[in-house]
């Protein structure tokens, strides 16, 4: 009897061991729900959530700027083309450089300081992007001024100095248009001008230069931001049309100063 009385204390258990079982049951049940949780955020991407939301804040900013000649369905209308198909990229490229709101109508919209902030062009982008989608940025490979300059300078004398001019410092063209120079333009830029086609320039789609194409072009023109002219002063880089008429002032004029000095000295 004392035996069995033994045997059943022996494996009667203690009346915590069920609260703790309980309780390292709920730890573990909460820590697996918790790496689950987290384990969903991570596959959801930030980055559509906060597109989203720009987007959300762009249509607004849209609304109260841009729908007045651009319509509320960027449909367009008499004073403002329609933006279906432009895409965030040509956002970027009007409202960065100042472009866009329009202060008047003209041969062309002149840059000017830009009057909205890096987040509000964002977001305007991003609703542009959401309902009538068209270019987006480029890989930052395409931006990096690591391509071949040699080759990009080729490309760009082909493709693009006749408005520009060979050293970028831009140029006139029919009817008050005007090619802007390209000392302060940033890579975005210069790539969007090449994608979107601003203004009066034509849009060089891949058929016509290929990504890489236009990563040398890009590089080249940041060269000649970095490099001053290599023939002393650049007379505005314009080319014989300044430096015609420097000689003429200059040059000229100091042949007839020195021969009026020898005429008088002889008299």
């Amino acid at each position: 009897m004392a035996r069995e009385t033994t045997r059943r204390s022996k494996g009667r258990r203690s009346p915590w061991a069920a609260a703790a079982l309980i309780g390292i049951g709920l730890l573990i049940t909460g820590g697996v729900y918790a790496g689950a949780s987290a384990a969903m955020a991570a596959t959801t991407p930030e980055t559509v959530t906060n597109s989203a939301l720009a987007a959300e804040d762009g249509k607004k900013l849209f609304q109260a700027n841009c729908a007045t000649c651009h319509g509320l369905d960027v449909q367009g209308t008499d004073d403002g083309p329609s933006l279906y198909g432009v895409g965030e990229l040509a956002v970027h490229f009007q409202m960065s450089t100042g472009r866009m709101p329009l202060q008047m109508q003209g041969p062309q919209a002149p840059q000017k300081p830009v009057q909205f902030t890096d987040e509000q062009i964002t977001a305007i982008g991003a609703y542009i992007q959401s309902i009538a989608p068209g270019p987006t940025f480029p890989d930052d490979e395409v931006l990096d001024g690591e391509g071949s300059a040699s080759e990009g300078g080729e490309l760009f004398r082909i493709n693009c100095a006749m408005c520009h001019n060979v050293a970028g410092a831009g140029g006139a063209l029919t009817e008050g248009k005007y090619a802007p120079a390209l000392h302060t333009t940033t890579p975005l830029n210069m790539y969007a001008a090449m994608v979107t086609g601003p203004q009066n320039m034509p849009v060089f789609n891949d058929m016509t230069l290929t990504t890489e194409e236009k990563r040398d072009i890009i590089t080249y023109l940041l060269w000649l931001q970095d490099n001053e002219s290599a023939g002393g002063f650049s007379l505005g880089s314009l080319g014989p049309v300044s430096e015609g008429l420097f000689i003429w002032i200059f040059g000229i004029g100091s042949l007839i100063a020195i021969t009026v000095w020898i005429t008088a000295k002889s008299n």
